[in-house]
């Protein structure tokens, strides 16, 4: 019987991948016309030490041409200086400020960073960007596009892995990003759910005002949520950019992967603990290889196991293909061997997020509260 409950878990996870390849199908023939002219827009980038493709990915950006970047650190002694530097002489007539404070505003040094590069914003649509986003010709537009949507509060973006490496630990970091988690998170957005995706968030000045300002957000660790609900809460819809972005998976060991991942597990499972618990059916390979020791290796078992690697495989190849409409750069082929040592890892990191609530952030570590989603979860170091 637990074998058989472990080849219905499997099914389960199978039929919701192919569900998010056809949401992300409807999702890219559903992207509407842009309507520029744009507004002026300002994007904040705060920015932590050098990472790989980091200049690479802030490029993508200063090709865009915003109206302003500001770019800021904490340190005047951050490495991550020579690369706005560098930038700002490559591209001479754009607006590029480099804000530097260390004036701490709370826990989350994101938000401090944030809340010292605001003064110098320009403009009344700001988007906050994260420093490992790779942007792509649309980027600009859709989210203007988009937040010109009637009651409209805050937009958001999918979006996809680009591995710094061809490690095996960068494939899987970004096997979980293309074909688990955007499609997950259209799924989600089908059902109702308004989650903002921290990648890029945009909004207007009055909508910050309307929720407090970014100071109701410098003890969160998950920052990018609550900023999505304290938008909700004014009355006003999060939104999908019609448009795609890709971050940068820095991993080169599955050491650092897994700390990365369980950060992410950890504070999922805080704020929405049943959610995180129904997650696991994301993962069909690892149940159904679980069926076959429950089955006493049984023969259907072995065959269950074998078609769905396969239907994951095929799966999988048919969000890359809807990715490369979107943009030829935008999907990575990951072999097929890896995909059961992903969905192991993705159990094995479900089942570790179980076992405490201490994460690592950027050399910090702290806590997650038990968040409920009425209440605010205040991490402590």
């Amino acid at each position: 019987m637990l074998a058989t409950l472990a080849a219905i878990a499997a099914l389960i996870g199978l039929a919701q991948s192919l569900a998010g390849w056809l949401a992300l199908r409807h999702f890219r023939r559903q992207s509407g016309a842009l309507a520029p002219p744009r507004p002026p827009i300002t994007v904040l980038k705060p920015l932590h030490g050098t990472e790989p493709l980091l200049e690479e990915a802030l490029a993508s950006l200063c090709a865009l041409s915003p109206d302003q970047i500001i770019c800021g650190i904490q340190s005047p002694d951050d490495p991550a200086r020579h690369i706005v530097a560098r930038l700002q002489f490559r591209f001479p007539t754009l607006d590029l400020t480099l804000v530097t404070d260390s004036t701490e505003h709370g826990v989350n040094r994101k938000i401090a960073n944030l809340l010292n590069m605001l003064p110098a914003a320009k403009h009344d649509l700001l988007v906050i960007a994260d420093s490992d986003v790779h942007a792509l010709p649309p980027y600009l537009d859709a989210i203007a596009t988009t937040l010109a949507q009637p009651n409209t509060g805050l937009v958001t973006l999918l979006y996809t892995a680009r591995p710094a490496t061809h490690t095996p630990a960068a494939l899987l970091g970004t096997a979980w990003i293309n074909h688990v988690f955007l499609p997950g998170a259209l799924l989600a957005r089908a059902l109702g759910r308004q989650d903002c995706l921290g990648a890029t968030m945009a909004l207007t000045r009055q909508t910050l005002a309307a929720i407090g300002g970014l100071e109701t957000l410098s003890n969160e660790i998950a920052d990018d949520q609550w900023l999505g609900r304290h938008v909700v809460r004014t009355g006003r819809a999060v939104r999908l950019a019609p448009t795609i972005v890709a971050t940068t998976i820095p991993e080169t060991t599955i050491a650092q992967l897994w700390r990365h991942e369980l950060r992410w597990a950890r504070t999922i499972r805080a704020l929405e603990p049943t959610a995180f618990a129904l997650s696991a059916l994301q993962h069909p390979l690892a149940w159904a290889a679980l069926a076959i020791p429950l089955s006493a290796l049984a023969p259907w078992t072995l065959a269950l196991f074998l078609a769905t690697w396969a239907t994951r495989h095929r799966a999988a190849r048919l969000i890359d293909a809807e990715l490369r409409f979107v943009n030829d750069t935008l999907p990575t082929r990951i072999p097929i061997w890896l995909l059961p040592l992903r969905d192991l890892l993705s159990i094995g990191i479900l089942l570790a997020a179980h076992c405490g609530r201490q994460v690592e952030w950027r050399g910090q570590i702290l806590q997650t509260a038990s968040i409920a989603p009425s209440k605010t979860g205040i991490p402590k170091q």
